[in-house]
């Protein structure tokens, strides 16, 4: 796959490899570090997730990080604190062209995130003529056709969202339906057990409206048989682990190994 980033021409080749179904395998970024972004670019993944969520991360680590990966093959994804116009806005400026909003419990929240990302007449996105994204104001013909280049994908992570999941799915600009599975979990009563049985309905029920929709669907599985289920029930945007999680286990792995 060939990356999109600020210095590089339209089309975004991840938008166009998402909406035509194909398998992307991403790895979760939270460790907020430009090295270890690098290190995760270099494996090759379809995409990496830069997480602003539950992560150190602000626009100014996101720049060092979406600069470490501009030489690899791996599509930078962001994850905004919350659907905010004005945190959008700004990593729109940054450099970002594919977003992973969270917790989107109605159609009016998936339209407010899409509204977000857009120029108007389509959206509320401003106006900025010189900023990274554009190149500085080099890009040509930028204005006009960034809108059509943005990809957003909206997180189901609630009873209530799971309820909405079809109107989500239906609404224009909205390009795949992700499922965040621990966060469901919690909001069924589940909290720490995604593998239930009730969680997993939920699921399965977001991904066959989504399908119903044409929208692809994700999720993030670190644990490969999850992982492989998940793919087998159709979700072709799947983080099949994180940085924080790597480290985590190679580092105990590698301790234990001695200790004992």
């Amino acid at each position: 796959m060939t990356q999109v980033t600020p210095y590089q021409s339209f089309p975004n080749t991840f938008k166009r490899d998402l909406l035509a179904g194909k398998r992307l395998i991403g790895c979760w970024s939270s460790l907020a570090n430009a090295i270890t972004t690098e290190v995760l670019g270099v494996a090759g993944f379809d995409w990496i997730l830069l997480d602003g969520e539950h992560s150190p991360n602000d626009v100014g680590t996101f720049i060092p990080q979406l600069m470490a990966l501009k030489d690899s093959p791996s599509a930078p994804v962001v994850r905004p604190t919350s659907n905010n116009e004005v945190e959008l806005k700004r990593l729109l400026d940054a450099g970002f062209y594919n977003f992973l909003v969270p917790f989107v419990e109605s159609a009016d929240e998936a339209l407010r995130a899409v509204r977000g990302t857009r120029y108007p007449p389509q959206g509320v996105r401003g106006v900025s003529v010189s900023q990274r994204s554009n190149r500085y104001g080099t890009v040509p013909d930028y204005f006009k056709s960034i809108n059509d280049h943005i990809c957003v994908m909206v997180q189901i992570e609630s009873r209530t969202g799971v309820a909405a999941a079809k109107a989500i799915a239906s609404v224009e600009g909205v390009d795949c339906i992700f499922v965040g599975p621990s966060d469901l979990a919690a909001g069924l009563g589940h909290l720490g057990n995604a593998g239930h049985p009730d969680v997993q309905k939920a699921i399965a029920a977001v991904f066959a409206d989504a399908r119903a929709c044409g929208k692809p669907t994700g999720i993030l599985a670190p644990v490969e048989a999850d992982a492989r289920r998940y793919m087998e029930m159709g979700a072709t945007f799947v983080a099949v682990g994180s940085d924080l999680g790597v480290f985590r286990s190679a580092t105990q792995a590698l301790h234990d190994r001695y200790r004992a």
